[in-house]
């Protein structure tokens, strides 16, 4: 394989590798993340790489207790190689701890889950306007991790929500809450996303690092990544990997999800660097 992609495309998989070696190490049960490891693995024929990643996200999903999806990921490495003892040992712990459940789901939910949800396209009538009370752009999560936990006051919070034109295109960059909290100095963005991280369980990634494909970023509408603070920055198999500082935003989800027929994967991104990115991508 490695010879049918080019060198700047094999230096592309390589950072990514590189990126996501990190973030996979500092945050092992991330799935997403290693699956995007792994497929950047497959890329330049690393196979062991691969199979050692791929018993990695079998290994994450026991823990969040999806057992199927683990048997599915275990099924696959057995195709390969149908002695591995590892991948045996596994499937038979899998099948003791799933007679010992009761009847019923062994795929728990969680927040992450509901943050990892793509949102299948809604149609609107044209003639529709839209106004705040009708959509969840995630102020209800954000206010009950910040102001109910009284982390920032409600006046605080009310002030830098962001609240963005929906009916027309916003014109700049919309700076979202963490931003807005961190130039008051009334909460720093580290304390923020560190918040987030743990109460998502999503990947953090060094966006300013990332190599950003700008043709698929600006194959999205600008006024979309504008009005959401969101940036889709790379493609990865059938994925794109989306950057935030909002995991909550279902109508950002929507939106974009428009617009692609493919899965999207979030991460958290530094907000301000972000902004930055999304001013200069689409001037």
């Amino acid at each position: 394989m490695l010879g049918t992609i080019t060198p700047s495309e094999e230096a592309q998989v390589l950072q990514t590798i590189e990126m996501f070696e990190v973030i996979t190490q500092s945050q092992p049960n991330d799935y997403q993340s290693l699956e995007i490891l792994k497929e950047a693995y497959l890329k330049l024929e690393r196979h062991k790489d691969v199979i050692a990643t791929s018993k990695r996200i079998a290994q994450a999903y026991v823990l969040m207790g999806q057992l199927s999806s683990a048997i599915l990921e275990y099924e696959t490495i057995l195709q390969r190689y149908p002695e591995d003892p590892d991948v045996l040992t596994a499937l038979a712990e899998i099948e003791m701890r799933a007679n010992s459940l009761t009847a019923g789901s062994t795929d728990s939910d969680s927040v992450a889950q509901s943050v990892h949800t793509t949102f299948t396209k809604k149609e609107k009538a044209a003639s529709r306007v839209l106004s705040h009370s009708d959509i969840d752009d995630g102020r209800q999560m954000m206010h009950k991790l910040f102001v109910e936990s009284n982390i920032v006051s409600a006046g605080d919070f009310t002030t830098h929500w962001p609240m963005p034109l929906l009916n027309e295109p916003p014109g700049k960059v919309v700076e979202p809450l963490l931003a807005g909290l961190h130039e008051k100095a009334i909460f720093p963005i580290d304390k923020s996303l560190k918040l987030l991280i743990e109460k998502t369980r999503l990947g953090y990634l060094q966006i300013e690092k990332y190599e950003i494909d700008l043709d698929l970023a600006r194959s999205f509408r600008k006024e979309v990544c504008q009005r959401w603070c969101i940036l889709p920055f790379d493609r990865m198999s059938k994925s794109v990997l989306v950057a935030t500082a909002n995991p909550f935003n279902q109508q950002a989800a929507e939106e974009l999800q428009a617009e692609s027929q493919t899965r999207l994967i979030w991460y958290l991104v530094h907000p301000i660097e972000l902004s930055r990115l999304i001013k200069k991508i689409y001037r």
